[in-house]
């Protein structure tokens, strides 16, 4: 465990210097419409505890790095176009194919979903529709990470929560990629919540929210070995929840999909908390650490069929409840287009 200790020592160590210098290379954030900060902040922490997490991992555990020297390969090229972004904006256009371009060494290092369970007796294998799937779903969850990102320490803590879950699984069945990643980001991200615990001294940038999204979607991808895939909508529930609902809710109300507001699932607590950050954080944290203890018992029950909808429900019942919390809000998100 030494290791990980090393992780949060570079990472607190990284993320000081990214703070100093971020005004001179310009990773500062500055505030608009749809920001929950008033001031100018840091951001670009991600590379800070990035490169902590991948400074140590090839010192220690020189086999796992060199084993899956694709899959590094692709953290990095993500990693890469989330610091690009933090400097320069790089365009949506850019960052979606870097993000197929990563998965498809994914798909190469046979990091891919060919098998989705047992629904009502049947058998479900993607056959020649695993690759187009593997992408659709990494891609997207990686998306749907960087948008919770919207709230002092929301996204860092509930990714530890979400990484709890894949170490458990890798220490369970020995899996040392599970492991060694997972603690790995374990370590970086609690010294990213030192500095990004409200009122934040410095955010995560895409080259942090980005590189979230991409690793939780390949450790869920590899945890298929051992746990059935229907378990991975509630280990990773909250990103997946808030993205679904906010996609169905923009169509159901006549907006774009990738029109920008303020409904998102943290927007909406965040004001049902009176604008208290920290009370809306915890929240989901607890939110998550449920999510993903129920997620991880599902490996007891031979039909996924009942659980995908047990799910549906509760994307429904969330919905239903966050539409009525609008309405008494009296926030523009339910009001169609005219």
């Amino acid at each position: 465990m030494f290791e990980f200790f090393l992780v949060f020592v570079l990472a607190m160590l990284f993320m000081g210097i990214v703070r100093r210098y971020a005004d001179k290379i310009g990773l500062v954030d500055e505030p608009n419409e749809r920001s929950s900060h008033t001031l100018d902040t840091p951001s670009g922490a991600g590379i800070g505890f990035s490169l902590a997490i991948f400074s140590i991992i090839p010192l220690f555990y020189i086999d796992v790095f060199s084993d899956y020297t694709l899959i590094f390969f692709a953290i990095f090229l993500v990693f890469v176009i989330g610091v690009l972004d933090d400097i320069h904006d790089a365009s949506p256009k850019t960052k979606f194919v870097i993000l197929i371009l990563s998965t498809i060494f994914l798909i190469f290092d046979n990091f891919i979903i060919d098998y989705v369970g047992v629904y009502f007796g049947q058998q479900i294998y993607l056959g020649v529709f695993a690759a187009p799937f593997t992408i659709f779903a990494v891609v997207a969850f990686t998306n749907a990470l960087n948008l919770i990102d919207g709230l002092d320490g929301l996204a860092g803590s509930v990714g530890i929560v979400i990484f709890m879950s894949f170490f458990i699984i890798g220490y369970q069945n020995d899996d040392l990629i599970l492991m060694v990643i997972s603690g790995s980001f374990i370590s970086g991200l609690i010294a990213f919540l030192i500095h990004n615990w409200y009122p934040a001294s410095i955010f995560m940038g895409d080259s942090g929210s980005l590189v979230l999204g991409f690793v939780i979607a390949l450790l869920a991808i590899r945890s298929l070995l051992y746990i059935p895939a229907i378990s991975i909508l509630f280990i990773a529930a909250i990103p997946i929840l808030d993205t679904t609902i906010v996609v169905v809710r923009r169509k159901l109300n006549g907006k774009g999909v990738f029109t920008a507001d303020k409904c998102h699932l943290h927007h909406i607590f965040y004001r049902f908390f009176s604008n208290d950050t920290k009370k809306t954080v915890l929240f989901f944290v607890v939110m998550q650490a449920a999510y993903s203890l129920t997620g991880l018992q599902f490996n007891k029950y031979h039909d996924d069929g009942l659980l995908l909808i047990l799910f549906l429900l509760n994307v429904i019942m969330v919905y239903l409840f966050t539409d009525a919390m609008i309405r008494r809000q009296k926030s523009n998100c339910s009001q169609k287009r005219s």
